[in-house]
């Protein structure tokens, strides 16, 4: 995973838009579960994971040990989250009212077993053959795509995607079992 990160910061210093979703798909559940678990806003949490990234914007020449990259953002989103605090109990200090806010989140471990279960089913897509792992991560584009644009991306029948995606989810089952 070391070596797969410093691959990916690599290309995402280039500026391979790939490599970039890559690392938020892996560790974007992460950076929410740490803000979630200080009871911030859905709007707070937001700011604090986009200003995560934003530091590992600023220093991706400075990560000189990748394979400890989830623990780098880990506390990047944590001082991010004790500065967010401070500056909410100096507005609050100095009069200026700040609204509650209703933890709304799941807890800090719920999203890291989400994280953990995703990466691994994740690792067993890409462990399918071209073709259902094409058709997988077609079907679980965001924002979704219909069977029409699914068809013309892959080039198959819009008629087939229904049968297709049922084996291959089979096959994702057995491998996912296999883990």
């Amino acid at each position: 995973m070391g070596e797969d990160n410093a691959a990916l910061l690599a290309a995402a210093a280039r500026g391979d838009q790939a490599a970039w979703n890559e690392l938020v798909t892996r560790y974007g559940a992460l950076l929410w579960s740490i803000a979630r678990g200080f009871r911030l806003s859905t709007a707070d949490c937001a700011d604090v994971v986009q200003s995560t990234w934003l530091r590992l914007v600023e220093n991706l020449d400075r990560v000189t040990e990748p394979e400890r990259l989830a623990g780098w953002l880990a506390t990047t989103a944590r001082r991010e989250c004790l500065q967010l605090l401070r500056r909410v109990e100096r507005q609050r200090e100095a009069g200026v009212p700040v609204p509650e806010a209703a933890d709304e989140g799941p807890s800090v471990d719920e999203g890291l077993l989400i994280a953990e279960r995703d990466l691994a089913l994740w690792r067993a897509v890409d462990r399918l053959s071209d073709k259902c792992r094409q058709l997988i991560r077609a079907l679980m584009a965001t924002p979704p795509l219909s069977y029409v644009e699914v068809a013309a991306l892959l080039d198959m029948p819009v008629g087939s995607i229904g049968p297709s995606r049922g084996r291959c989810l089979e096959q994702l089952r057995a491998l996912a079992e296999e883990l």
